[in-house]
């Protein structure tokens, strides 16, 4: 290591151990930052210690980094990761740079396991040839940052290709995955919950992306949608169709807000957190797991954690509030939270806190795609607006025809709307760096006391 390395990780360190310890405050970026400043390469040097598993996609990328995690660490394996979600370039230095890496005691060598930002996977890739990408999903998400979703994937095969020996683990439901010229081997995962003689011959509403077959241009057939883009699709008039899956759901036997139970290959699993969307997560973690060698029974095990996630269905109570945080960034994103909250049979409210800073997309003209119409087919008591751009999302509630129990400009504000709210169930929707303040305040009234 030269001496440009050494100082970069020196203060990588010294900067992480000033965050925590004497600041109390948490987050790899900045010493990340700092390290990347002094040195640009100091990624490379860390390459020869540990496994690199990347992360990436549009949705799903903390809590699928989260359960790869936890199902490793079920297998006997040492895991470094990025729980709090930073996942650019700074943010990863950091949590390479500042987590101790200690070996495995059975001598299964040590996984990182990254989510990391679409726009830098190719970045990560080169200085760190990974040994997997794990693929998620591709939406159409913060235009100002990425463009169009085949964009978006361009940038994530140009990372693909940065390492052609590495598999790639990817969602077979999302027509995208099926395309691209990249020499490296692929595994599919999915759904395959619907008998055979249940399938239909249907199409996505007009207004999703992603749905053309890529010989013809023609929009895709479906035999079901799960959700968006995603399910078994095929093209009338050429073979472009759904690829074999080697890894899929198998069953989907109950959606709650707080848990869902389903199969995968026939093995009965439960996760504690809602919603059909985060089954895919919960299944690339399985397909990971199986890969690395770790049995069903461990993963099993893995899934019934309850250990929280950072701002993805957090629980907390705030006085006599029972409050869940709920990100959402993206049309796709928040109309699948939307549907976990239609399975809630309890009276709830909801708050949504909006703010369009670089981390979220500044352009906030999302929110017009997303269906926050469908609550009123739910339990939703009332719902009041918050965030930097408060107006926009109080805009878009009313021409839903919502009456707002209140607009609260200041995050400051929220932990008293928190408790003046009707239903003592309370979801919190907020965008990232929504999310983040509105932790940040809890955080100093007490309300969370663990940090990622």
């Amino acid at each position: 290591m030269t001496f440009k390395s050494s100082l970069a990780k020196s203060t990588a360190r010294l900067s992480y151990w000033v965050l925590h310890n004497l600041l109390h405050r948490g987050g790899t970026s900045l010493p990340g930052k700092l390290a990347v400043s002094i040195d640009p390469e100091i990624l490379s040097q860390v390459a020869a210690d540990f496994d690199l598993i990347i992360v990436t996609g549009t949705n799903g990328k903390t809590l699928t980094t989260a359960l790869i995690t936890r199902v490793l660490k079920a297998g006997g394996y040492t895991v470094i990761t990025n729980p709090s979600g930073s996942n650019m370039i700074q943010g990863i230095t950091g949590t390479l740079l500042t987590t101790p890496i200690q070996p495995s005691p059975n001598g299964k060598r040590p996984v990182a396991v990254l989510e990391v930002d679409e726009a830098n996977v190719a970045q990560v890739a080169k200085a760190i040839p990974p040994k997997m990408f794990v693929l998620t999903n591709i939406f159409r998400d913060q235009l100002d940052r990425y463009g169009e979703i085949y964009t978006t994937y361009d940038k994530i095969v140009a990372g693909i290709k940065e390492a052609p020996e590495a598999k790639v683990l990817a969602n077979g439901d999302s027509p995208i995955f099926a395309r691209g010229d990249f020499p490296n081997p692929r595994i599919y995962y999915g759904f395959n919950h619907i008998p055979d003689d249940q399938y239909q011959d249907e199409k996505p509403p007009h207004n999703t992306d992603g749905i053309l077959s890529p010989g013809d241009n023609e929009v895709l057939h479906y035999h079901f949608i799960t959700y968006a883009n995603l399910g078994y699709y095929y093209s009338e008039h050429q073979d472009f169709q759904r690829p074999h899956l080697t890894y899929q759901v198998t069953s989907v036997d109950k959606l709650t807000p707080n848990y869902s139970d389903f199969s995968i290959d026939g093995t009965p699993l439960r996760i504690e957190i809602g919603g059909l969307y985060n089954i895919y997560n919960a299944l690339a973690a399985f397909a990971v797991g199986r890969e690395f060698g770790v049995t069903p029974d461990e993963i099993k095990t893995a899934f019934e954690s309850n250990a929280q996630i950072f701002g993805r269905q957090e629980a907390l109570k705030v006085g006599d509030k029972d409050v869940t945080i709920l990100l959402i960034k993206n049309p796709v994103g928040t109309n699948t939270v939307i549907d976990m909250m239609l399975t809630d049979d309890q009276p709830y409210s909801l708050i949504v806190l909006l703010n369009a800073n670089y981390a979220d997309g500044i352009d906030t003209s999302w929110i017009w795609d997303a269906e926050f119409e469908s609550l009123k087919k739910g339990q939703l008591k009332a719902i009041a607006t918050g965030g930097q751009r408060y107006l926009d999302i109080t805009v878009r509630l009313k021409m839903a025809n919502f009456d707002l129990a209140g607009t609260y400009p200041d995050v400051g504000q929220i932990v008293a709307a928190i408790e003046g709210m009707p239903t003592k169930k309370v979801y919190i929707a907020a965008t990232y760096t929504a999310m983040l303040q509105l932790r940040e305040q809890l955080r100093n009234q007490g309300y969370i006391k663990e940090e990622f």
